[in-house]
């Protein structure tokens, strides 16, 4: 579904995935654009199937005779990864995470644009485990506490940028568990073309004993970012608990970052939190992603706060 609002405005950004519409990425945008004196941009979602992808790229690149002018395109699932084939130019980061969630239409006058490729989704992990950690997000020289263990639950496209996002901070030993590995679009091969050695154990979907073996791991590590869907962490929750409450609880400093922001907290979020760690909810990681793709749309430098402001106020009003 498309919800254009203000048709005649002079430039129009969008949000596409399926499902798409319960995305609160036009609330952060257009908070940016206010903030940023932009009153002439607009922002949508885009519902696009897969099989629509191609077309809506056509429209995006398509000479600027008419209407508003396409700006870029945030990206969510199915489409982070099944883009890097149809873009003109892919960044190295996101060449080598192996998924996109930017799409710039960059233009010289009004003739067709250049379509590249990005990936903030890393620099939105690094910002909310930072700013969780109590640290700023901006110089060099502020880091995370070492982080000697690291895990990342699941294998997909957000994994693979938990991947680059942990290599960034330094992480010694990183557990990738997961019920699948193989496959180009996988976490361990994100791995390999960045460099990073990692372990991969296989996550049992209907095993007790190997919800234990994964709970085991997350209970040492320093840092856990579980890119799972909302409840497909659940079965993690019990045996983690129990693991914690036999060992005083999580490592000290340790973080969690849990991608899922609607419903919070997650049952493994509050596991965390109840043994003493420290946890970044995924809405932290949307506002991080979002200033910079903001500011590669626009040219301009959006200031956080009062994005934050608009994206918590409306989570407090969703159902």
């Amino acid at each position: 579904m498309d919800d254009t609002e203000g048709v005649g405005l002079r430039r129009r950004a969008a949000v596409i995935g399926m499902p798409v519409n319960h995305s609160l990425s036009p609330v952060l945008h257009r908070a940016a654009y206010t903030g940023l004196g932009l009153s002439d941009w607009s922002y949508e979602h885009r519902e696009t199937e897969p099989e629509a992808l191609p077309g809506l790229l056509d429209e995006l690149a398509a000479p600027a005779e008419t209407g508003p002018i396409w700006a870029g395109l945030s990206v969510t699932m199915p489409h982070k990864q099944a883009l890097l084939t149809h873009l003109d130019v892919i960044d190295p980061l996101a060449e080598a995470v192996g998924a996109v969630n930017t799409v710039v239409a960059q233009r010289s006058g009004a003739g067709e644009a250049l379509l590249a490729g990005f990936n903030t989704d890393v620099a939105g992990i690094v910002g909310a485990l930072r700013e969780t950690a109590g640290q700023t997000i901006t110089g060099a020289a502020h880091s995370l506490p070492r982080v000697g263990r690291a895990v990342v639950l699941g294998s997909g496209a957000t994994a693979c940028s938990a991947l680059a996002a942990l290599g960034e901070l330094g992480a010694g030993h990183i557990t990738v568990a997961a019920r699948r590995h193989a496959g180009p679009g996988r976490a361990l091969s994100a791995a390999h073309r960045m460099g990073l050695g990692v372990e991969a154990l296989t996550w049992k979907p209907t095993d007790p004993a190997s919800h234990t073996e994964v709970a085991r791991r997350l209970a040492v590590a320093d840092v856990v970012v579980s890119t799972l869907p909302a409840g497909a962490a659940d079965p993690l929750a019990g045996p983690l608990d129990e693991i914690l409450d036999r060992s005083g609880g999580t490592r000290p400093g340790a973080l969690m970052l849990d991608v899922v922001y609607a419903p919070w907290p997650t049952q493994i979020a509050e596991v965390w939190a109840r043994g003493g760690g420290a946890v970044a909810p995924g809405w932290l990681m949307l506002l991080h992603q979002a200033v910079p793709q903001v500011q590669l749309m626009t040219g301009k430098q959006p200031d956080i706060e009062p994005m934050r402001t608009a994206l918590l106020s409306a989570l407090t009003t969703q159902p």
